[in-house]
């Protein structure tokens, strides 16, 4: 495969993802790989507009105005797909910490599916390997409790919470065939079977 691998992990709050992402970036490395990492919140010029409306979301929950949310991170991804990952290097494997399984984990009301389509109705470039990245939810609660920045959530602040958006998450893994990976083990585990699937998708 002479173009870029495109590869998100998405995953609930304090499953480990910028950790395990360093893994592997770190081990795809040492293996003589080129390796470019992303950010979608850091790659999106519209980032500010579009947090404006969630946290309007979050004081007044509506269809219509979650459905906004859902368009205004689809355009920008669009964005993204064209002026972002059309212009990194053949050959390299680029790593993002998000793309839109995430969404299934944070929306609430606006069914998932129905976010994935509005996604590639928008021409949103489909990652070669999608990893969700799952703990058991009350680990991964703790484990963005326990964090110096705290939970620092704008859309979550129960456990409560934290448990359904799991839930959801994983039916999104299950219903669309995504790589699930459950770090509640060693992160070296965690990395060998990512790195693995990356190999596996690079082989094919």
């Amino acid at each position: 495969m002479n173009r870029p691998l495109f590869v998100s992990l998405d995953g609930p709050k304090g499953t480990g993802k910028t950790t395990l992402l360093e893994a592997i970036t770190q081990a795809l490395r040492a293996d003589n790989k080129k390796v470019i990492r992303l950010c979608e919140k850091k790659s999106d010029p519209f980032r500010g507009e579009t947090m404006a409306l969630v946290n309007q979301l979050v004081r007044k929950p509506s269809v219509d105005l979650e459905w906004a949310v859902c368009e205004r991170f689809a355009e920008s991804r669009a964005w993204i797909s064209q002026n972002v990952l059309t212009k990194q290097p053949p050959g390299s494997i680029i790593l993002i910490d998000r793309w839109y399984p995430s969404d299934a984990a944070f929306r609430r009301i606006a069914p998932f599916a129905e976010i994935l389509q509005l996604n590639l109705d928008r021409n949103v470039q489909v990652p070669d390997l999608h990893v969700g990245v799952v703990t058991d939810p009350e680990i991964s609660w703790a484990r963005a409790a326990a964090r110096s920045r705290g939970l620092s959530s704008t859309v979550m602040h129960r456990l409560e919470e934290h448990v359904a958006s799991t839930e959801a998450f994983e039916r999104a893994v299950a219903d669309n065939g995504w790589v699930l990976c459950r770090n509640e083990g060693t992160i070296e585990a965690a990395t060998a079977q990512v790195v693995a699937e990356i190999k596996s998708v690079l082989a094919g």
